[in-house]
């Protein structure tokens, strides 16, 4: 998932943003608005992490969330 696919399935992800780090609340993730530089910023601002913690934390979502499509796809295309 780069930049611009957060940006355009924001509306699909921002819930399970919300799941993953709880004390981001419904304003930050509203300011957010699908840029990965402000969640990486807004990681930083709740949970005190590092710039290169709140990174590492962003990329394994992203990372997790693109496993997640590619494995939905795979078995849309199986039936």
């Amino acid at each position: 998932m780069n930049s611009d696919t957060l940006k355009g399935q924001w509306h699909q992800v921002k819930g399970e943003i919300k799941n993953q780090w709880g004390k981001l609340t419904d304003d930050d993730i509203s300011s957010i608005e699908g840029n990965g530089e402000k969640l990486v910023g807004k990681l930083q601002e709740r949970y005190g992490y590092a710039k290169d913690r709140a990174q590492q934390e962003f990329d394994n979502f992203k990372s997790a969330a693109q496993d997640f499509a590619n494995d939905t796809d795979t078995s849309a295309t199986k039936h």
